[in-house]
């Protein structure tokens, strides 16, 4: 049987088995080294990386050293977040909402995602050849109406998969106020579906075919059937939301786009938007698509 074969690339641990079509990403190395860096060695590991309760913004006045010791923080978790731990996306895009005037209970909880990067470290992006051959590029739009209680402006994410691995994801909040879940989704669907369109062009440019149109996963059924139907029509005031509204029905009824929808328990974008208990978090880790890699490491 033949071994894996491992590289490095900007502190990525590439490691592939031809035998078992299979590529994996991780960066436990460079998850034991911030670990170092900011002396949390000895920080009780956590099983998630942040609390429930919400984040709110501090009342009192943060030192030039505590602000500069969070963005550090904030900035190590980034790197991760953005290259193999979507897994994380959401949290560091909350904790980066305070890095001008961060609380106590602000460093506590970049801490705790940080200890709970320490604990996961050897968690990685696995892609496999083996993918159900309708599953090979999948698209996932969510979004939670009104979460912010403070600008109650609503969290939109989406999620794109190739070979059941993450490729591109996105967590933050939306610009706008809207009045409705609905108009929420609508928003979220049309940043989603633009990107769905670049990489199909992407797809295209490079030769990759995927063997299957892509679509958008939605468990709103009221925002599906307002793109799908012919006689379902939307009541808005805002310009911007009737005007995603219209260009999504266009692409959708031109069938550029394709929307279905998916149960919320079976939604893989879901804990982009929210913090999550332990069994739902683990939950949504597997539905990202990332395994624990400890054992074969140990074989390298």
């Amino acid at each position: 049987m033949a071994r894996s074969i491992q590289s490095w690339f900007l502190a990525i641990r590439i490691i592939r088995d031809r035998s078992q079509r299979k590529l994996w990403l991780c960066q436990d190395s460079y998850v034991d080294k911030i670990i170092k860096k900011f002396h949390l060695e000895f920080v009780e590991p956590a099983h998630t990386p942040v609390q429930t309760e919400e984040l709110v913004p501090y009342e009192g006045t943060a030192t030039p050293q505590d602000v500069y010791a969070y963005q550090q923080k904030v900035g190590s978790l980034q790197y991760t977040t953005t290259i193999t731990r979507p897994d994380l996306a959401r949290t560091t895009s909350k904790l980066s909402e305070f890095l001008q005037n961060p609380s106590p209970q602000h460093h506590g909880a970049v801490n705790q995602a940080i200890s709970y990067l320490q604990k996961t470290r050897t968690l990685a992006i696995e892609y496999s050849a083996g993918t159900n051959s309708q599953q090979v590029f999948v698209c996932a739009s969510d979004a939670a109406f009104a979460d912010d209680t403070v600008t109650r402006r609503s969290t939109e994410r989406y999620l794109f998969k190739l070979f059941g691995g993450a490729i591109d994801w996105h967590s933050t909040k939306q610009k706008t106020v809207t009045t409705s879940s609905t108009e929420a989704e609508l928003r979220a669907l049309a940043h989603a579906a633009k990107e769905t369109i670049w990489w199909k062009r992407f797809f295209q440019s490079i030769g990759l075919d995927p063997g299957h149109e892509p679509s958008i996963l939605c468990d709103n059924q009221q925002t599906i059937g307002l793109l799908t139907k012919d006689t379902a029509r939307l009541t808005t005031k805002l310009r911007h939301i009737d005007i995603h509204h219209h260009w999504m029905r266009q692409e959708v009824q031109a069938k550029r786009i394709q929307i279905d929808w998916i149960p919320t328990t079976e939604m893989p974008a879901d804990g982009l938007t929210k913090a999550l208990p332990r069994q739902k978090h683990e939950n949504f880790v597997r539905q990202l698509g990332l395994v624990d890699i400890r054992d074969r490491l140990e074989k390298l």
